[in-house]
């Protein structure tokens, strides 16, 4: 068992998450693991649960969430080995977690923390380094992290962050005594930043930076300390802070100046050209592109006035360390300052008002304190004339919004001021800002080397990649994972990529000391509105890529207008992508983001009522163009209830574009609809997409939605639905060539039927057996299938004529009956004109085409071909154009039209590869090869027709087996006779099996 408090709270047994339950459940288990083996009383939980007013409830509350808690840990017990259960055990008055302390994180991480100071007190330096190490490491994230603590958790939420603190302090220390400066840098950096009043963390830092030949940087660390200090303490840095400074004064004033102006007569050396940017990424890779045009940019616009430039994009792309470099190039052209300040936009403390960074920004410039107005309006005055006479660049970091920027901004030419933002500042005076995206793959690869190796990486390519996607792309996931990899130099970077592929951890994951990524998005979320924030963790429920403002609005059960303006808001924070107009997404570790935070704060009751809205808009969405496809399907059998939000079913206007668009999110609602037990949804929705997959050549989408679909059918008991999926199901086997499977289906559903009593679909569904014996050369009994049904229809006056021509058609033009079968195509024409029913029309021009080409009528048979092309082409019905194709092909082959016979049988070649459809690629391969050799080129015709011949073998599909020998045979005639001779007796023996009319031609080939 693995009992995870630092960060999000977590009980792990093995590879499987236990469901802790709702927000009160998860601290009542926090308070059982801080404590773990000792007595928690109920007094203390109702205390810690309801701070402010308990209710009457109280008590039988928190028995029923600690049996919740025990029912989950039970069932995870059976799971685990011997020694690694974890228990809670009922005691009178209380309840105790029962589990060996190596089980939870937070008492893992301060045995360690314990453990290395033994050892350092016992002069064992170098042994507590990989203690304290692994200590530090455990703190994934803040204690409880998204939870609302009562005090007693409070407090422990305190002192859990000293002990953070100070573990790394002493890992710092032990790494600048043992002289591994960069290791202490790497510690230090990102946790001084955030407590810039802890000393000690200041300290450490301005000591690493010192002993790595930084003394600029010190400086710097030094002088953002002491404005903290003074700011928000009121004092000014301990002695040991001001020693470091001079020393690092000293040692910055022994390096070469490549300035060769003399300081002015109010300068000193301190603030001489004052450089107060954080230290630089020495690894800095990508951006080459967006740093070359802002620079052209920010170079062509600095004559005539002061530069702004805004560079936004969500949180850990990389907006800051972009400015700083930015800021670093810029230095020459801006020798009298380079300043920096965090508006602390998005963060736990509150935003810096315009008057304190004012003041900051003057006492970088060397401005005395004494000289600093008290007004605000006074400082700005004070600022812009300060800048007037100065060529200047200033990083204004973390911006809240517009009203903090727009005070500090000089009116004067000669500075430029980078602000970088996470949400959009709207103010004519800041221009067009920059957006950034995440890294392109390569520059990805190439920061994850940066910071993890490159020798780690080069050696692992593949694993590299992994990691980087399972990034996101995003830079600070990025260098989280690449720290990770540079503090376990036993681990390989598959090791890593491992980790990151449960999609439920990898926030988690992303963590190095008290630098998350969760951190890094929660300063960006915790500003929302309450409404905003439910929206934004209801996102995390959609399954597709992207999508609209109505699934949105059905997640969120808000109107259209008002998700939409929620959805905007999120854009303009950079939560939320607009890949085109009206069309969002969610960055992948942003969706994951939302989705835990949703487990955490949401009642499953909550989540599961928000997916049923969605999937009843999209199934009376995609229901309303169903019924329009196929006239058959009885819309009012599959949907009796109308739809819950018709104001968003309107707002779609849902066609076969929608569908189109829609295709992923529909497909992947009805696994996640299987998934959580919504399975009337499932197969529904499944059979309702049917026509149009089916049309568009998505037969992958039919075998994946259709297999959910009859495992819903069957929790379900419903013979009736299962009865449906099991022969839509086979209808996409028979494309792709699993026949075996569908003759199987198909069976199935029609005895159900016959079961049921209902004839007509029974006698409808064992039509579609008809093409099966067809492929899998079982002619005979195809003719007389075909001609069962045809007399059945006639008999009872079915209305499902039409499935039942063209199928006999084509087995009687597979026989050789050219003229019975063209007889059928013509009546199946007629019809599909009569009922104006497209799909069928093109099906029937396609194949009165293919049996007048046949019978040798070539023009006309090229003309018909040509027009349900040109048809299909106008409605984006794409079933059956790979075998039409080939027809058409063969027929400008009879007519010596080679080039254009080539063109059709290579373009029906590749449909059928990207449809999955086997047999056409059989027949496909096979009339190319005759192409190839009416063209000349035998050698390439051989290798065609050898490819058709193993495919056909693979898939079982006779005639195709059978053309492939008979034109091998031919190509190898004159230099093989006796080889020639056996591939045709191998396909004579194939037709007089199939009763194909070729075996006459075979055998006056062979003389018989």
């Amino acid at each position: 068992m693995d009992i995870r408090l630092l960060g999000s709270v977590k009980a792990l047994s093995g590879c499987s998450e236990l469901p802790l339950g709702t927000p009160k459940q998860k601290i009542l288990l926090a308070m059982l693991a801080a404590d773990v083996n000792r007595l928690v009383t109920v007094e203390e939980m109702v205390d810690e649960l309801w701070p402010a007013a308990p209710p009457r409830s109280a008590v039988p509350n928190v028995r029923t969430y600690a049996a919740n808690l025990r029912r989950a840990f039970a069932r995870a017990g059976g799971d685990a080995k011997a020694g690694e259960e974890a228990t809670i055990v009922r005691q009178p008055g209380g309840y105790r977690l029962s589990a060996h302390p190596e089980a939870v994180d937070l008492a893992r991480a301060q045995q360690r923390l314990a453990q290395a100071r033994a050892l350092i007190r016992s002069d064992q330096q170098s042994s507590a380094i990989p203690v304290l190490a692994e200590a530090v490491e455990g703190w994934r994230g803040t204690l409880l992290a998204g939870l609302p603590l009562g005090p007693l958790l409070t407090a422990r939420r305190e002192a859990a962050a000293r002990e953070h603190e100070d573990a790394l302090a002493l890992l710092a220390e032990l790494h600048l005594g043992s002289g591994q400066p960069e290791q202490a840098l790497t510690l230090l950096r990102p946790h001084a930043a955030r407590h810039l009043t802890r000393e000690r963390l200041q300290t450490l830092l301005m000591q690493a930076l010192l002993a790595s030949d930084d003394p600029a940087g010190a400086v710097a660390v030094y002088r953002s300390a002491r404005v903290a200090l003074d700011e928000e303490l009121g004092v000014r840095p301990g002695s040991r802070l001001d020693e470091l400074h001079r020393m690092a004064l000293e040692a910055r004033s022994r390096l070469p100046t490549t300035s060769a102006q003399p300081p002015g007569p109010e300068q000193t050396e301190e603030n001489r050209a004052a450089n107060w940017l954080p230290r630089s990424t020495a690894d800095f890779v990508g951006r080459e592109e967006v740093l070359r045009r802002l620079l052209e940019s920010i170079r062509r616009r600095s004559g005539q006035r002061a530069v702004v430039q805004v560079i936004d994009g969500m949180a850990g792309c990389g907006k800051t360390t972009l400015a700083v470099r930015l800021a670093e190039l810029l230095r020459r052209e801006h020798p009298d300052g380079q300043l920096f300040v965090d508006l602390r936009g998005h963060g736990e403390a509150d935003p810096l008002a315009p008057s304190v960074v004012l003041s900051t920004l003057l006492r970088q410039l060397g401005v005395p304190p004494g000289r600093i107005p008290a007004d605000v309006e006074d400082r700005a005055d004070l600022w812009r004339r300060e800048l007037a006479q100065r060529r200047v660049v200033l990083v204004l970091d973390n911006a809240a919004g517009s009203e903090q920027v727009l005070p500090l901004l000089p009116r004067a030419a000669g500075s430029v001021v980078l602000v970088t933002a996470r949400s959009r500042l709207f103010a004519s005076e800041l221009g067009v800002p920059e957006s950034l995206e995440v890294l392109s793959r390569s520059e990805a690869v190439r920061l994850l080397a940066s910071t993890a190796g490159v020798d780690r990486v080069e050696a692992e390519p593949a694993a590299a990649d992994k990691v980087v996607r399972r990034c996101g792309q995003l830079p600070l996931a990025i260098r989280l994972a690449g720290a990770r990899l540079a503090h376990r130099p036993s681990w390989r970077v598959d090791d890593l990529a491992s980790r990151l592929t449960d999609e439920r951890d990898r926030i988690n994951q992303l963590a190095v000391g008290d630098q998350t990524l969760a951190g890094a998005f929660a300063t960006s979320y915790e500003p929302l509105g309450e409404r905003s924030r439910r929206v934004f963790r209801m996102l995390a429920l959609h399954p597709g890529d992207d999508f609209g403002g109505p699934m949105a609005s059905a997640l969120a059960d808000l109107p259209l207008s008002e998700t939409v303006a929620i959805l905007e808001d999120l854009v303009d924070r950079h939560l939320l992508e607009e890949k085109a107009s009206g069309r969002y997404r969610l960055h992948d570790l942003v969706r994951e983001y939302a989705a835990e935070l949703s487990r955490q704060v949401d009642d499953p009751s909550v989540r599961l009522a928000a997916v049923d809205r969605l999937l009843d808009l999209c199934l009376h969405a995609t229901l309303s163009v169903a019924v329009r496809l196929e006239s058959r399907l009885d819309g009012g059998a599959l949907v009796t209830d109308p739809p819950s939000r018709p104001d968003l079913l309107a707002a779609i206007g849902p066609d076969v574009d929608w569908l189109e668009r829609e295709r992923a999110t529909l497909t992947a609602l009805v696994a996640s609809a299987a998934e959580i037990g919504r399975d009337a949804f499932a197969w529904r929705l499944a059979r309702a997409l049917w026509r149009f997959c089916y049309i568009r050549t998505y037969f992958d989408d039919i075998l994946s939605t259709h297999r959910h679909g009859l495992r819903a059918a069957w929790r379900l008991g419903d013979r009736e639905a299962a009865a449906q999926m099991q022969n839509y199901l086979a209808s996409a086997y028979v494309r792709t060539g699993n026949y075996p499977e569908a003759t199987r289906l198909v069976e199935s559903s029609v005895e159900t039927y016959r079961n049921l009593h209902d004839q007509g679909t029974a006698a409808r569904y064992r039509a579609n057996l008809g093409v099966v014996y067809w492929l899998t050369g079982q002619l005979d009994a195809a003719v007389r299938l075909g001609a069962e049904l045809r007399r059945e229809v006639l008999l009872h006056g079915h209305a499902w004529i039409d499935l039942v021509l063209p199928n006999h058609g084509i087995a009687l033009a597979a026989i050789g009956k050219y003229a019975e079968a063209l007889e059928l195509h013509r009546l199946h024409l007629f019809l599909a004109r009569t009922k104006g029913d497209q799909f069928q029309l093109l099906n029937a021009l396609g194949h009165v085409g293919m049996v007048r080409a046949r019978m040798g009528d070539h023009g006309p048979a090229i003309r018909i071909m040509e027009a349900s092309l040109r048809l299909r082409d106008r409605t984006g019905h794409r079933y059956g154009e790979p075998e039409l194709r080939v027809d058409l092909g063969a027929a400008f082959r009879e007519t010596n039209r080679l080039n254009e016979a080539r063109r059709q049988h290579e373009a029906a070649l590749r449909l059928a590869f990207d449809n999955g459809e086997r047999h056409a690629q059989c027949a496909a391969l096979n009339e190319l090869g005759t192409t190839a050799e009416a063209q000349g080129d035998p050698i390439e015709a051989i290798r065609l027709h050898e490819q058709a011949l193993k495919l056909a073998a693979r898939i079982a599909h006779p005639q195709e087996q059978g053309r492939a020998l008979v034109r091998l045979g031919f190509l190898i005639l004159n230099k093989d006779p006796d080889e020639a001779r056996r591939l045709w007796r191998r396909a004579l023996a194939i037709f007089e099996r199939t009763g194909g009319p070729e075996q006459h031609r075979v055998r006056t080939l062979l003389g018989e």
